[in-house]
């Protein structure tokens, strides 16, 4: 497609893990934007998204992922946009944007997307305050292949976070450590009185537990109650369990990542002026 026949304004999102690749098309490249269209496949089948989600996908005019599965695979995503005559365009964070400052002790070794879920969650307590109130910080929780509790002040620094493991390698670990292990999962109760139902009541209380820790010491530090987002595959297992009050958020990386190309766009629209053109 021509840059003259194609919407001036589509943005895809796409955010690429450990397990799946998801993406999104929105009318704009702004926070708030109409979502057009979205899918999500395995990395295993990565090589067909040319020839099938993305056959008839209208060409978006910018992009932006974030992309935590090594350079392999995003040389295959990038070989799906042949076609289209956009400019992939990758996260790696930085000691600040977007309204963030990154505090890990080498910042470009922070995960992209605990950095793009960081800006998702700024933009979420940017707009809780609206216009007079005062933001909030937040506690930032991914639950999918590992699990990570990060922890956002006020002003938009990230403070740090812990990384554990989800579900399934927890359950992996104990069934490879451990003999007769190998049965089905069970369901989360308080005093299990089965195995399955004692693996799952223990991997779910062992992230529940690191979540309600680093929440209280995050409302001890901001002197008010945070934020508390909790996104990814398996955050429907922890959220019951979680004597907090929460919000679930399963865009929580694309918000992000509209969050940041907004912020991208205002900024060449910045120097483009200041230099005269």
């Amino acid at each position: 497609m021509s840059s003259a026949a194609r919407p001036a304004t589509t943005f895809l999102a796409i955010d690429v893990g450990n397990t799946r690749l998801k993406w999104a098309l929105y009318d704009a490249p702004r926070p708030g934007a109409t979502l057009l269209q979205q899918g999500a496949v395995f990395l295993e089948t990565i090589d067909e998204l040319a020839d099938g989600d993305w056959k008839a996908l209208p060409e978006p005019a910018s992009m932006l992922g974030s992309i935590v599965a090594g350079d392999a695979v995003r040389r295959r995503v990038e070989e799906q946009m042949v076609s289209w005559e956009i400019e992939p365009h990758w996260v790696v964070p930085a000691a600040s944007e977007g309204g963030l400052v990154n505090g890990y002790d080498h910042p470009h070794r922070l995960g992209a997307d605990r950095w793009v879920a960081l800006a998702g969650a700024r933009q979420r307590a940017l707009s809780a305050a609206g216009s007079a109130g005062a933001t909030r910080a937040a506690l930032v929780v991914m639950v999918g292949t590992a699990v990570t509790v990060d922890a956002l002040d006020a002003s938009g620094r990230f403070l740090g976070g812990l990384i554990l493991p989800g579900f399934g390698l927890m359950l992996r670990a104990l069934e490879m450590g451990t003999a007769g292990l190998r049965v089905p999962t069970g369901e989360v109760v308080a005093f299990p009185t089965n195995t399955s139902d004692a693996l799952m009541s223990g991997g779910t209380n062992a992230i529940a537990g690191a979540i309600e820790r680093q929440y209280r010491r995050l409302r001890s530090r901001a002197g008010h109650e945070p934020l508390l987002l909790i996104s990814g595959g398996a955050a429907v297992k922890v959220g019951p369990t979680l004597d907090l009050v929460f919000e679930t958020v399963d865009t929580l990386i694309f918000e992000g990542l509209l969050h940041l190309q907004a912020g991208r766009l205002a900024q060449a629209a910045r120097l483009a002026a200041s230099s005269g053109f």
